[in-house]
């Protein structure tokens, strides 16, 4: 359970308090494990306050893991300090100039209700996809990051008529999955999103031989979904959120007085209970497992 970050990181305590041990590089260096260093095209708005969020499910794996914070140079990052933004965040370029990474997290993004081509970002997104299929071994999309995906293998989204918002049950559905098979036969997950896919289309393309449909909601659709090749994960979801975070967003639609979002559903947000926990953990950590299987497996020359 531990995850290198800088001596002076912000969220250092935070983390520690939460029985995740924080190391230097310097530390690591002496340790005789490889870590794995995890790439995190962050495009949320917040970005300071939200890396704690994944920060907690990655550093709860026995692997000493590096995040490499990358920022896109097509995006105005209003809402985040440009301060924070210059001190650990690096393009896509840097984040790949000493040494290749081992995984990718393409976190949501606010930009659901646009169409793709619409996103003034979207091209430079869509040219680390490319690169990520052919050069990393496994790139998870969260939301809006797990419907970039879809995109770029060709299923498209649709609208929806309100937001598709709350906690919902989830089955799932591969049991002996590399990924999802330690997770609870039925889960529940925070879904936060205007967009996604009618069950029809992801079944299709699933009959096609291009995905694999592990995770279902009943009210939900489909919410985890891979390529027939596990080089891409998407999870349609926000496994990462922690109660807190899904407050925020439910204030912040309220302040906009958006008559198509109502409260979330099954979440009282006067009386908070986080029933994904641990959902969250063993999704995360058996992504990393899969990430360090797979790239032992190849620096070993197997």
């Amino acid at each position: 359970m531990t995850i290198i970050t800088p001596k002076q990181y912000h969220a250092k305590a935070a983390l520690e308090s939460t029985n995740i041990t924080c190391i230097s590089a310097e530390d690591a260096a002496r340790q005789d494990i490889r870590p794995l260093r995890i790439g995190i095209l962050n495009i949320m708005p917040n970005v300071q306050t939200y890396e704690f969020n994944l920060l907690y499910p990655l550093g709860k794996s026995i692997l000493q893991i590096i995040p490499v914070w990358i920022k896109l140079s097509s995006h105005e990052y209003n809402s985040s300090s440009q301060e924070h933004l210059n001190d650990l965040y690096v393009s896509f370029r840097e984040a790949l100039y000493d040494r290749p990474l081992d995984g990718l997290i393409i976190t949501g993004a606010p930009v659901e209700e646009l169409d793709f081509n619409e996103v003034q970002y979207w091209d430079e997104v869509q040219s680390i996809i490319q690169y990520a299929r052919k050069n990393i071994i496994s790139t998870l999309g969260i939301c809006w990051g797990g419907m970039a995906l879809a995109r770029t293998i060709g299923i498209k989204k649709v609208t929806f008529d309100s937001k598709l918002f709350g906690i919902f049950e989830t089955k799932n559905l591969e049991p002996g999955h590399p990924i999802t098979g330690d997770l609870d036969d039925v889960f529940r997950c925070p879904i936060s999103r205007h967009s996604g896919y009618e069950d029809a289309t992801l079944e299709a393309e699933r009959d096609k031989g291009n995905i694999h449909l592990l995770a279902h909601s009943e009210n939900a659709g489909y919410v985890i979904v891979e390529t027939s090749d596990r080089r891409f994960l998407m999870h349609f979801g926000h496994p990462e959120y922690n109660s807190g975070r899904l407050i925020e967003e439910a204030r912040r639609d309220q302040a906009k007085e958006r008559t198509d979002v109502k409260d979330p559903e099954n979440f009282n947000l006067d009386n908070p209970i986080n029933c994904w926990r641990s959902h969250r953990n063993e999704f995360f950590g058996q992504w990393i497992k899969y990430i360090y299987t797979e790239t032992s497996y190849n620096w070993s020359g197997g």
